[in-house]
């Protein structure tokens, strides 16, 4: 679990919908806990990463220079949706890292994200967390961009398998 805010914004080509940022950062009346996932990549794996979810070729983007991310805290290598990175701490000795979007997210429009986008999520917080498909809900029903623009009742169904 990591402080801060999950948000859905943008609008994906891909999935339809809204995708999640994270702002390391309170916003608001939002949720001041993030379930988090962590995979052990390389600093090129990362780039390549990064690059993707900007469209671009792997080896295409930015590179990313770790020690000022540690240092600072957060580089931006570019004004796109998952072009800055964040620094969010060590674990066993390795930076843990992350990419969002430089936006401050007040000012950006909350999309609803879709349905299978949910889905994934959904499915990677039982597996990470062991979480009781009750709270899995209950944790995305309360994320900016799903309360209020989701009916929980079809939620629900969707986090069930229904």
């Amino acid at each position: 679990m990591l402080p801060g805010s999950v948000y859905f914004a943008w609008e994906s080509p891909v999935w339809t919908g809204g995708i999640a940022f994270y702002s390391a950062r309170g916003v608001g009346d939002w949720p001041r806990e993030v379930a988090a996932r962590g995979y052990l990549f390389g600093l090129e794996q990362f780039e390549d990463l990064v690059a993707q979810e900007m469209y671009r070729k792997p080896g295409e983007g930015p590179r990313v220079d770790l020690d000022a991310v540690v240092r600072d805290g957060m580089v931006r290598l570019g004004e796109g949706r998952y072009e800055t990175v964040l620094y969010l701490g060590d674990r066993a000795g390795i930076p843990v890292v992350t990419c969002t979007a430089s936006w401050d997210p007040e000012s950006v429009e909350l999309r609803c994200p879709a349905p299978r986008y949910l889905k994934i999520l959904a499915e990677g917080l039982r597996e990470s967390h062991g979480w009781t498909t009750e709270r899995v809900h209950a944790y995305l029903a309360g994320l900016p961009g799903v309360r209020g623009l989701w009916d929980v009742a079809e939620l629900r169904a969707l986090i069930h398998g229904e």
